[in-house]
């Protein structure tokens, strides 16, 4: 006999030993196969859960909407602290979208405060402001424009009358002897 035979034997003694087992703890418990014990099983639950009391049964329900509440609340109290922001960052001039950038970055700097009061979120903002003055509808002043010919320039100026069509080749012919003034 191999190993394989002798290992495939014991596995198969094995699963009849447990199967043998199941069936002998379903007989002592008074069931004729596992389908009997899971039926009673779920019946014990549905019974269970019917000798439950009005009582019981309000409270649960009460407990449902105290949590729906308090996460009620909770959301409430997130959309308040946002429009705080969004009132105290508007107040100092941020729009648009210089508002929602004004607003991520006054939420980065408030980080550590999630319960800020409406002056330290003033505080904030105004820092903000002497930061990013461009944000709150301020301009950084006027900038002079880029040297004609530079690429951001432009086009280099032109000056002057502009030449008639076929100037350039009349020009090129005098100069190469084919035309006489």
């Amino acid at each position: 006999m191999t190993q394989e035979d002798l290992s495939r034997l014991l596995a198969r003694e094995k699963t009849q030993g447990g199967r043998t087992a199941v069936k002998k703890l379903l007989g002592d418990l008074g069931f004729e196969n596992s389908e009997a014990l899971a039926d009673f099983v779920n019946a014990k639950r549905e019974a269970e859960q019917a000798a439950l009391s009005e009582v019981e049964r309000r409270e649960q329900a009460a407990e449902e909407k105290l949590r729906a509440a308090q996460a009620l609340e909770a959301q409430a109290v997130v959309r308040e602290r946002a429009a705080i922001r969004r009132s105290v960052l508007a107040e100092l001039g941020a729009s648009g979208e210089d508002l929602a950038d004004a607003e991520l970055l006054i939420n980065r700097a408030l980080t550590d405060q999630a319960d800020a009061d409406e002056g330290t979120v003033m505080s904030a903002a105004e820092q903000l402001k002497e930061r990013r003055p461009e944000l709150f509808g301020q301009s950084l002043g006027t900038v002079p424009p880029a040297p004609g010919g530079s690429p951001a320039g432009g086009p280099p100026s032109r000056v002057g009358i502009p030449p008639k069509p076929g100037a350039a080749g009349l020009e090129m012919a005098r100069r190469r002897g084919f035309v006489i003034d």
